[in-house]
């Protein structure tokens, strides 16, 4: 029986070295993939903050234009609401010239 127990007992400790051997190799492993993420991490946010300044200059020079649109789009809509008055003024300017007196009022 003695050597049984002996037997099992040197199985059992070669079955725990073979354990932690792979665990000790896993352990190794999977540190260095968690450096490999940590740097791979870092240069990633590292190129999204320079991108992101890229688009930050863009999107000033989009406000700058945007702005500008802005004010197009008033003078336009300010000449349409005026152009009825000009092209009127032009025209009577044009007959008054054409006849020599003025045009009689109704």
């Amino acid at each position: 029986m003695a050597m049984n127990v002996e037997a099992e007992i040197r199985d059992l400790k070669r079955r725990v070295g073979e354990l932690e051997g792979s665990f000790g190799f896993l352990t190794r492993q999977i540190k260095g993939v968690h450096k490999d993420l940590l740097a791979f991490h870092a240069k990633t946010e590292q190129r999204f903050d320079a991108i992101d300044g890229k688009f930050a200059a863009v999107d000033g020079r989009f406000d700058k234009v945007e702005g500008r649109l802005g004010r197009l789009e008033t003078g336009v809509r300010k000449l349409r609401e005026e152009m009825p008055g000009i092209v009127g003024d032009a025209v009577r300017t044009v007959m008054r010239a054409r006849n020599g007196r003025p045009r009689k009022a109704l």
